[in-house]
């Protein structure tokens, strides 16, 4: 039995494992303090090895994890265990956005990670679904039913809201907006993507892969089929689970 768990900057995951199956999976705000989200999270399985990975993972290696890795190599592992022909990791979470590229063994070859500001992640879009007045979940759907998008000038989280509120005050229909930001997205992750080298499969994790404008738009641009587990999110996690796995064996 082994758990990973993954500090992200909006959420905690965490797997328990148990001879390569996963036995339970849990995704929660981290709220106000992570860590303790963390270790609430940790005291529901029988006390057994831990790896930490994600944005706050130091903060568990002096209490719980036996040791942390970094969310690249946990991408890379989990993805791989969900798609073993995956080549390509996407990971967009609420503050990063990553590409990784894989060999044919599944090592990590090369990655490209955008981690300085909110432009192109998960944190984006929820800003902008609040500026047009729209819950996550539709406005994650609403690009599937539009066809035209407005050009979005600016990736800048503050210029882009103030662009966005703009165009609303101009009466522009705010489904084309929506869309207009969701392909502004895509091409900055596309060319992420492309700058480590996109082979097939690819394979797209984290929240924002729960959103299928964003997958939809992505295969148009990358032109090939872009993979999604059932719970994107936790691919991180396993991948520290199935770490803390080979750590025993």
């Amino acid at each position: 039995m082994v758990v990973g768990i993954d500090l992200g900057s909006r959420t905690v995951k965490a797997v328990f494992l148990r001879n390569g199956v996963i036995e339970d999976a849990q995704v929660v705000l981290g709220g106000s303090d992570p860590y303790e989200t963390a270790v609430s999270l940790l005291k529901r399985y029988p006390r057994c090895p831990v790896i930490a990975t994600g944005y706050g993972r130091h903060a568990l290696k002096e209490t719980w994890a036996e040791k942390v890795i970094t969310e690249i190599k946990a991408h890379a592992i989990g993805a791989r265990y969900l798609f073993p022909s995956c080549r390509t990791v996407i990971d967009v979470g609420g503050q990063d956005s990553k590409a990784i590229a894989l060999d044919a063994n599944g090592n990590f070859t090369n990655f490209q990670m955008n981690d300085k500001c909110a432009a192109g992640t998960g944190k984006f879009l929820e800003i902008m679904a609040q500026s047009l007045g729209y819950d996550i979940d539709e406005f994650a759907r609403v690009g599937l039913r539009e066809t035209r998008a407005v050009p979005i000038n600016s990736m800048c989280t503050v210029f882009a809201e103030s662009e966005v509120i703009s165009l609303i005050s101009k009466r522009v229909k705010k489904a084309e907006i929506a869309l207009g930001l969701h392909e502004a997205m895509v091409t900055r992750v596309a060319s992420m993507a492309n700058r480590v080298g996109v082979v097939k499969d690819v394979v797209f994790s984290g929240g924002v892969a729960r959103n299928p404008t964003m997958v939809s738009l992505l295969e148009k641009k990358l032109k090939t089929e872009v993979k999604v587990a059932a719970a994107p999110d936790i691919t991180g996690a396993l991948g520290a689970a199935l770490a803390a796995e080979g750590m025993l064996n």
